[in-house]
């Protein structure tokens, strides 16, 4: 995967989108879409572009909540796993994610080539689990629970695992980026940042020209 020259970046809202194009500043080799809220509305336009023509690499790339300790507000996340954390069964014992079920997985990795790049280009980037849920937690309990449940998890957000099972289904790398513009636990959407996490979008657009 030396030379990408077309790259497919995937975000949820047109407002991630401008942020990410405005740091490209127009180079010809990334793609960029909003393709919409939530595992399946990010699975079906990342899989209907993927459809249209080959890409070398798909990036989900967004704004998310970190985990208090683990990634703070400001602070830009790049993903180990795709992890899809409410993807299972409840049972009287707890929640059994859908691998031990047998039906299927609820994780997908990172390109590792591409996670080191990643590395290499945002030195400050914490690396980590990036949790897709369909239900944003609200509530200390259930953060602390996320938190307990999945140890190596550093954000979580709601379109990564789509991307990345509709890359998979196409057999092209994957890659999370994302920015921190609140805490995981109870909302208060006075304290979010999220035109300062849309500014570390720009320059995570800007840095991924450097990358490839």
């Amino acid at each position: 995967m030396t030379d990408l020259h077309n790259i497919l970046i995937v975000t949820a809202v047109e407002g991630e989108k401008e942020a990410v194009e405005k740091g490209l500043e127009g180079d010809a080799r990334f793609t960029v879409i909003a393709g919409g809220a939530g595992i399946a509305s990010s699975a079906s336009r990342t899989a209907k572009e993927l459809g249209k023509r080959r890409f070398d690499l798909v990036l989900n790339m967004g704004i998310g909540g970190g985990f208090r300790g683990k990634a703070e507000i400001g602070a830009t996340v790049i993903g180990c796993r795709s992890v899809a954390a409410d993807l299972g069964a409840e049972t009287a014992d707890g929640f059994v994610a859908i691998e031990s079920l047998g039906f299927g997985t609820s994780s997908y990795a990172c390109d590792p080539e591409t996670l080191e790049k990643l590395q290499r280009a945002i030195p400050g980037a914490v690396t980590g689990d990036v949790l897709t849920l369909s239900t944003v937690t609200g509530s200390a309990a259930t953060a602390d629970h996320l938190a307990q449940s999945y140890p190596d998890a550093v954000c979580e957000a709601m379109e990564g695992f789509g991307a990345a099972a509709a890359a998979e289904a196409f057999s092209v790398p994957f890659a999370e980026v994302r920015t921190i513009s609140n805490p995981v636990g109870p909302r208060d959407r006075e304290a979010w940042k999220i035109k300062e996490a849309f500014v570390g979008l720009t320059e995570a657009g800007a840095k991924l020209k450097e990358v490839f």
